[in-house]
């Protein structure tokens, strides 16, 4: 075995629901020291935003905290994406950090849709929000002009917490390459829209997700207690994290279902021709660079609405209920969270009250196995197929999955695959522990025909 680089890397984990600092050792991946708290969003003028001060202060303990026990050589960073930060010229934010679920007047969607690119070009889908990071960027330009006006460095968005850490602006292409409206993933570089918006000279230098930017800077390293340099990379988009080490391990093609609050389905090697501008369906830009065909839908967060008013129950108990779940064809029909997903502006309903909480939990698992699948039949999804995130300790939909694509399918048995993919950053190599899945549902085929044909606009 290599030795690695590092005995231990600490990484910033900022999910749209939670954000974690994780320390990953270096030799086995294993989590062995983990803090979180909630990512609130500030319901106040000039619009709802995340609380950076708060995520800051959480950092700052946290990672003073774990200076000293388990310590760290190095610090590496991931979040969720749509998200950017706009510094004024001295380097503080010069407007809050949108919270990308804020919906526009419909005057300011319009003016945005007349100018955006076309999706053949940059592959990102018109989305709803801000989940268009221009679509952002227009609103606040076009709504705060003299607070935009005093911008003078947009970061993305891991970006802008390692330039807290270090100093030093940038951007990378995985956060760019988010259906971000911003970016040409075929042509490794800006859109249009970048000029149209006037902040071609706003934006940091491009680096890689590899890079280390800098040490944490002298006074940071003093508050944190620190006694040796800490390197700091780049960072990376989450959904990006979590397919990189996928990416080390199984090469192309294959397929990597990224669960958590969107379940993000990566056609490694795959090719845009049969994306869907109106299902959800984008390219991401890996975190080499390429270009990757993708699917994605708000499953967790539609996981957490079917599912609200139940306790976690006994996974035998789950499983044994998917068959009569089968059998009685009830079912969840699509979409709980409305305007995402392949199924955009389907209505959710349930065929039939569920019995009983295993009932209710085995359907909306399976409504989530085939949610999955539809998004892997239009990316063109070949390969073996690794689920990581919460979904990969659900049994029903790792089954489910398996047996409606009939490929071998993998479940990550890495604790938060985001902060193992952001570790490997930092040059350390792990192979990611996996459980091949060997259990089927007899006749989920003929209940995902009738799922499909029973679904309406």
């Amino acid at each position: 075995m290599t030795t690695p680089i590092y005995e231990r890397v600490a990484v910033i984990d900022i999910g749209k629901t939670n954000a974690k600092v994780v320390v990953v050792d270096a030799r086995t991946g294993a989590e062995i020291a983990l803090r979180k708290t909630a990512n609130t969003v500030v319901k106040a003028a000039p619009y709802p935003h995340y609380d950076t001060d708060h995520l800051w202060s959480f950092m700052l303990d946290t990672l003073r905290d774990f200076a000293s026990e388990p310590g760290y050589d190095a610090l590496s960073i991931t979040t969720h994406g749509a998200s950017a930060a706009l510094l004024d010229a001295s380097g503080e934010l010069a407007m809050p950090v949108l919270d990308y679920e804020h919906l526009y007047p419909d005057e300011v969607n319009r003016a945005y849709d007349a100018i955006r690119p076309d999706f053949n070009k940059t592959f990102s889908p018109r989305l709803t929000g801000g989940l268009n990071l221009g679509a952002q960027l227009h609103y606040q330009r076009t709504a705060f002009p003299e607070d935009f006006a005093r911008t003078t460095a947009i970061l993305t968005y891991p970006q802008y917490w390692a330039y807290r850490l270090t100093g030093i602006a940038a951007n990378e292409r995985t956060s760019l390459g988010c259906h971000t409206d911003l970016w040409l993933p075929f042509e490794e570089t800006y859109s249009r829209l970048v000029d149209t918006l006037d902040i071609r000279q706003k934006l940091a230098p491009l680096r890689s997700a590899f890079d280390a930017l800098g040490n944490i800077e002298p006074a940071v390293a003093i508050e944190l207690g620190l006694d040796k340099t800490i390197p700091v990379y780049c960072g990376i988009h989450d959904s990006n994290a979590s397919l990189l080490p996928h990416l080390v391990g199984f090469g192309a093609p294959c397929t990597v279902v990224s669960t958590g609050t969107w379940v993000v389905c990566f056609a490694v090697g795959g090719k845009p021709e049969n994306l869907d501008k109106e299902r959800d369906t984008l390219v991401n830009v890996d975190a080499y660079g390429t270009a990757v065909p993708s699917g994605r839908y708000m499953g967790g967060r539609e996981w957490e609405i079917a599912t609200e008013d139940t306790s976690k129950g006994d996974r035998a108990a789950e499983f044994a209920a998917a068959g009569d779940v089968i059998d009685r064809n009830l079912m969840l029909l699509p979409s709980l969270v409305s305007g995402t997903g392949p199924f955009p502006h389907a209505k959710a309903r349930w065929t039939a009250e569920p019995a009983s909480v295993e009932e209710r939990r085995a359907a909306a698992s399976l409504y989530q196995a085939m949610m999955t699948v539809t998004c892997l039949e239009i990316i063109g999804s070949r390969g073996p197929i690794v689920v990581e995130g919460p979904f990969a300790a659900n049994e029903v939909f790792l089954a489910a999955l398996h047996t409606l694509t009939e490929r071998p399918v993998h479940a990550s048995l890495a604790d938060t695959g985001t902060a193992l993919g952001a570790a490997l950053l930092a040059g350390i190599r792990l192979d990611t522990p996996l459980r091949q899945v060997e259990s089927t549902l007899p006749g989920l085929q003929d209940y995902a025909r009738l799922w499909a044909g029973a679904i309406t606009s």
